[in-house]
């Protein structure tokens, strides 16, 4: 069995079907949960998958030799989220003004914010670089980390830590501040905690869920043009 494993282990099309078949476990957990915040699928799944890693000894790049095929849907599953805007897009221009200034000041918060934070634990260079964009949804975060000198594979990471503890506490948070209008909780948290933001988002409300669709794709837009002329 071990030599087996060890063969196994090394196969691309294993680590594909073992992040697909977490997943499917951590979905399975989150419904029966009522999808409680800590039960997060991509976080439950995140775990599950790092304890494999650990247990079989394998590398970050054998196992993404076959998760690289779901993280080629990225980029089509970031732009399929535009959807539900569509039933909403009569709300949007309705609220054109306020979205605005709320990008403007939300997209200003995460990189200044970042900034402080990185320069008050002493972050090297290359460390701040691959975090500034870690509000922005992954397809976007790395690209932007790789032209502004940062890393691109520790932006995906820090990006995919701040959408975890973005799902785990937006709602929350926004509730304790008396947001209730679902279209505004909805836009902070999709400008935030970009796409798991988002999924969060889409359980809660119909229209969170759309304006947290909004948020992500306007703060990604607006932070791939900012990062670049703010660092250089």
């Amino acid at each position: 069995m071990t030599e087996l494993w060890a063969y196994l282990a090394h196969t691309p099309l294993l680590w594909l079907a073992l992040t697909l078949a977490t997943y499917l476990l951590a979905s399975e957990a989150a419904r029966r949960s009522s999808n409680h915040p800590l039960c997060n699928p991509v976080l439950l799944a995140v775990l599950m998958l790092i304890g494999l890693l650990q247990i079989s000894g394998t590398s970050y790049a054998t196992f993404f030799e076959g998760a690289q095929f779901i993280h080629f849907l990225l980029g089509p599953a970031t732009v399929a989220l535009a959807v539900p805007l569509v039933q909403v897009i009569h709300r949007v221009r309705q609220m054109a003004l306020p979205l605005t200034l709320a990008l403007g000041a939300g997209a200003l918060a995460a990189i200044g914010g970042t900034m402080l934070l990185a320069q008050s634990l002493g972050l090297d260079t290359l460390t701040l670089r691959s975090l500034l964009p870690r509000s922005v949804t992954t397809p976007i975060a790395m690209g932007v980390a790789e032209q502004i000198g940062g890393e691109p594979s520790l932006t995906a990471a820090l990006v995919i830590l701040t959408g975890m503890i973005g799902a785990l506490i937006a709602n929350d948070l926004l509730r304790l501040l008396r947001v209730e209008e679902p279209a505004i909780r909805g836009f902070a948290i999709g400008l935030a905690a970009h796409g798991i933001g988002t999924a969060r988002a889409l359980q809660l409300h119909a229209e969170a869920g759309a304006f947290a669709t909004l948020g992500m794709i306007l703060n990604g837009a607006l932070t791939a043009v900012l990062l670049p002329i703010l660092v250089y």
